[in-house]
């Protein structure tokens, strides 16, 4: 589960993350200006996921030939390329190297590390403006927006709902009349600073959730390589971890983000805003972005490589099961081409005697194609002439003795053995309560024990039971013991 509260900063952890955290490297880095200005030049100014390596290497050669000229011509006597594979390397952390699909060149990302150091760096520079009503009125509004949507009483739901409406009305009244005022230039500046500044920070977000999926991915390819174990184990733990990312709250933060952005009428209406913001009279002097209105399509293709990093684990997962299928099938064909090669090697050494004699050398198949689909029932004829009975006197009262079992005095019974103990055996009732319909009744009591759950049946004791019949001979039964608990009555 997530923690929404801070984590402490002790000496031993700040320890840590200074030996082993990218970020960190960055700062302490000889040339932590030369790469701190380059990667926010080559990707954070201009909001790009990935670029490829022809033309960061030409951008990083334009870059340390105008810092040559400034600083000495030997300030930085490495290549381009040898500065971009060192800031690749494991040791360094600080860009990640791959080959998109469909690409035999390399192309460069940032990673969240360096993002992070790069983010620090920005807030050290002193700001001119620093707007802070719109934040003011952001927090506001998500207070608002977490009261309301916490509130479980319908009533205050109303009363919101009522005030609102109320305030909208009132403000259409007022429009009506003329009477409305407008946002002025500082308040448009400063919520601009904040959208574009927000912006920049869910690229960021992307890059993070790609990080943890990439990161999975890498585990999974060296679990693969190195298990020895049973495949359900593996892929029971693989997918147990995927499952966890996913569940998370990032994991389902970011797919509520993704759905919502991948809504044809949300990325009309926010094409249709960004058009209106930036032909707004009070930024048309100001220092507006120019990226900032593909902004959305910058998301779009950073969803786009997170999804394809996840299509690219179950790609992993499914040729894995694939080459295990093909490496049991090759098992199997081995054993039977070694059976076939011993059976010719023995063929001419049969022992004289019989050693092994089989009755039938074929099998019995049944197919379930060949059952019938219907099997017809035996027809029986029966006699449509009534022949009239001899004379002989016949008693019709057993035609008229039949009798009714109470499941429901049965239950009151074993409820009332029930009052002062837990556990009521069969045979404790039937000695507190005597059967008087005889076998009909004891079969009631164990219908009751079947239809119950917590009945159990203890088949190591048996008990015997006796009752009257009806022509006054003694009847018995014996049957495993059968015991009612209370939980289940």
């Amino acid at each position: 589960m997530a923690t929404l509260s801070r984590m402490a900063l002790t000496f031993q952890s700040l320890q840590q993350l200074q030996r082993l955290h990218p970020a960190w490297r960055l700062l302490r880095a000889e040339h932590a200006p030369l790469i701190g200005a380059f990667l926010d030049k080559a990707f954070v100014q201009p909001n790009v996921r990935t670029v490829a390596q022809g033309i960061l290497e030409s951008q990083l050669e334009d870059l340390l030939y105008c810092l040559r000229l400034s600083e000495g011509e030997h300030a930085f006597p490495r290549s381009a390329k040898a500065y971009l594979e060192e800031w690749a390397g494991n040791d360094k952390g600080w860009l990640r190297m791959f080959y998109p699909p469909g690409s035999d060149e390399p192309h460069f990302d940032l990673t969240p590390a360096t993002e992070k150091a790069l983010a620090w760096l920005e807030n050290l520079v002193s700001k001119n403006f620093v707007g802070t009503e719109s934040r003011l009125l952001t927090i506001f509004d998500l207070l608002k927006q977490m009261v309301f949507g916490a509130e479980t009483e319908a009533e205050v739901r109303l009363l919101e709902l009522e005030r609102r409406k109320s305030e909208i009305e009132t403000q259409i009244e007022a429009v009506r009349r003329g009477d409305y005022t407008l946002m002025d230039r500082v308040a448009l500046q400063e919520r601009y600073l904040q959208v574009v500044s927000t912006a920049r920070e869910l690229l960021s977000d992307f890059r993070a959730v790609e990080h943890n999926f990439r990161e999975l991915d890498h585990v999974v390819r060296e679990q693969i390589a190195t298990w020895e174990g049973r495949k359900g184990e593996l892929l029971q733990k693989i997918f147990g971890d995927r499952d966890q990312i996913a569940d998370s709250d990032q994991g389902k933060s970011f797919k509520a983000f993704w759905d919502f952005l991948m809504s044809s009428e949300s990325q009309d209406e926010f094409t249709s805003m960004l058009d209106r913001v930036s032909e707004l009279d009070a930024l048309k002097n100001f220092a507006t972005d120019a990226r900032f209105r593909r902004i959305h399509y910058d998301w779009l293709e950073a969803g786009r490589q997170t999804q394809r990093t996840v299509a690219s684990l179950s790609s992993q997962l499914r040729r894995y099961l694939d080459s295990q299928v093909f490496l049991e099938d090759r098992r199997i064909i081995q054993i039977i081409d070694g059976i076939q090669s011993k059976a010719i090697q023995v063929r001419d050494q049969l022992p004289v005697s019989a050693f092994h004699c089989i009755a039938d050398f074929g099998s019995e198949i049944h197919l379930p194609f060949e059952r019938l689909l219907h099997v017809p029932k035996e027809r029986f004829s029966f006699a449509s002439v009534i022949q009239n009975a001899d004379g002989l006197d016949i008693d019709s009262a057993a035609l008229f003795s039949q009798f009714h079992v109470d499941k429901k005095l049965l239950l009151r019974q074993i409820h009332q053995c029930m009052r002062t103990r837990a556990l009521a055996p069969l045979n404790e009732v039937v000695a507190q309560f005597p059967l008087h319909q005889g076998l009909a009744e004891l079969v009631g009591y164990v219908a009751i024990a079947s239809e119950d759950s917590h009945a159990f049946i203890d088949k190591s004791q048996e008990d015997h039971f006796l009752w009257t019949g009806l022509d006054g001979g003694i009847r018995q039964a014996t049957l495993q013991r059968i015991v009612f608990t209370r939980k289940a009555l």
